[in-house]
């Protein structure tokens, strides 16, 4: 298939176009079947409520790394935020590599938690499949971009997955306090 090409810098297959605009797609239908149609379809309330904590949390994940990029990233100011020079692993950054890419997921899971109907609950197979694929392809970039020092990041944080992020975080601080205590003259 023919590339398509933006801003005379990156060509995006029609692949690629697909992976960026169906889980969008998804999830803005599932925003429209829960808020106008089956919101709390079950009236399940307990699954409402996981629902509406996971939107919080999707919402945060989506947020705060534009934040961050601006004070940790080396971001010229007038520069979009995703212009960094910096590779970042502070933050969310730290427990996992792709905060933003995971935000989608998990709004994604809110909602059909929120909704409880089967259709948007389906509807949360494209915004998981395509996200996951999409973070290989940014994987890729980050490595060209920061090389050796990303290389070192991906073996300290996992991609996707923030329990296992928090966990190697915790492992990594009691590793380096640890070490620390060993460095320190004895009293």
């Amino acid at each position: 298939m023919e590339n398509i090409q933006e801003k005379g810098e990156k060509k995006f297959s029609f692949f690629d176009i697909l992976v960026m605009t169906l889980p969008w797609l998804a999830i803005i239908a599932q925003i429209v079947l829960t808020f106008a149609l089956w919101g709390n379809y079950y009236g399940i309330n307990p699954l409402l409520y996981i629902g509406y904590a996971l939107w919080g949390i999707g919402g945060l994940f989506g947020l705060l790394p534009i934040l961050h990029f601006r004070r940790k990233g080396g971001v010229k100011k007038g520069d979009s935020y995703v212009k960094t020079t910096s590779l970042v692993t502070t933050g969310l950054y730290s427990i996992v590599r792709h905060p933003q890419y995971l935000s989608g997921i998990i709004i994604s899971l809110a909602l059909a938690f929120m909704s409880q109907h089967w259709v948007v609950v389906i509807l949360v197979i494209p915004p998981l499949v395509c996200t996951y694929f999409d973070t290989f392809k940014a994987e890729i970039e980050l490595l060209e971009k920061f090389g050796e020092e990303y290389v070192l990041y991906k073996k300290q944080v996992p991609r996707l997955y923030p329990l296992f992020g928090i966990l190697k975080l915790t492992i990594r601080k009691f590793k380096q306090r640890n070490e620390n205590r060993r460095k320190e003259p004895n009293n």
